[in-house]
């Protein structure tokens, strides 16, 4: 049987599970998932090999309406997604009608390649309302296969996967068969630090911070992560170490079990804040951080 290999992209809306559904293709924990809107905020690759196919599943941000340069960023990773895609997902969820930007709607309806519609969280849904969500959006992405799916629950996530591989194109692997995604271990500490600040604390906050790994040493038993929580003011450092340095302690602690259980070896972290001003609006931080690659 010839080799099948391809680029499987994932967009949507923020909050409709892009996430949850690549870490279930994938069987591992690569993407940031919470209730709260705008988790992604890179590209991110999960990638599933067997003997005969390499399937590079590509998770981004949810599609916004960009307020300020970092946002910009955020939207050049999804444009990115439509141009190296073999086949193209898009991700709706029970009661959602429309995506918020026309030109990515217009780029989904006139896509010359394979496009499945996922519309996800059934669980929530009664058939009635799922009968009515499916003839929208025939309607409306004609050229779409549509499928109705719980990512968090796992429903007809193999039959989306089935599918995959039907449409994929035969093509030797583009990674090494070994490979789980494209992103160093130092981006899965920054991403995971992030998630418990955006479990921990509201508002702004968790939108203003921004962690990047300084240190990261890894013996035969245990990792030694030295990590910078990057905030925009001095006010929000202070609510990020929180009274005498106890939400910044808990924190660490769910960070630590977390990273513990993604590299299976114990971690020792120290996460120290630093105040940069306006940071999701200077180019430079921006491109230092991963965001800006022009």
């Amino acid at each position: 049987m010839a080799h099948k290999a391809g680029f499987v992209n994932i967009i949507g809306n923020p909050n409709v599970g892009k996430s949850t559904l690549m870490n279930a293709m994938v069987g591992e924990r690569l993407s940031i998932i919470t209730s709260k809107a705008q988790t992604t905020r890179h590209r991110i690759l999960g990638i599933v090999n067997s003997d005969d196919f390499q399937v590079v599943f590509s998770d981004t941000p949810g599609i916004i309406k960009p307020a300020y340069e970092m946002q910009e960023s955020m939207m050049q990773f999804v444009k990115s997604a439509f141009e190296d895609a073999d086949v193209l997902i898009y991700m709706v969820e029970i009661g959602e009608k429309e995506l918020k930007d026309e030109a990515f709607f217009n780029r989904i309806i006139h896509s010359e390649i394979p496009v499945l519609l996922l519309l996800n969280k059934i669980d929530k849904s009664n058939q009635e309302q799922l009968e009515e969500q499916v003839t929208l959006w025939k309607e409306k992405v004609p050229n779409a296969e549509i499928f109705a799916i719980s990512a968090l629950e796992k429903f007809n996530v193999k039959e989306v996967f089935d599918r995959i591989i039907a449409l994929l194109p035969e093509c030797p692997p583009y990674y090494p068969k070994d490979t789980l995604t494209d992103k160093p271990e130092r981006f899965f500490v920054n991403e995971i630090v992030r998630e418990k600040i955006l479990l921990n604390y509201e508002k702004e906050i968790p939108y203003a911070v921004e962690v990047e790994t300084e240190e990261f040493l890894e013996d035969e038993d245990i990792i030694r992560i030295r990590a910078i929580i990057m905030v925009e003011r001095d006010t929000q450092k202070g609510i990020i170490i929180g009274h005498k340095g106890a939400t910044l302690k808990k924190v660490g602690i769910q960070a630590r079990e977390e990273l513990e259980k993604f590299f299976g070896k114990q971690i020792h972290i120290q996460l120290f804040v630093k105040v940069s001003k306006d940071w999701r609006s200077n180019a430079f931080q921006l491109r230092r951080l991963g965001y800006n690659q022009k």
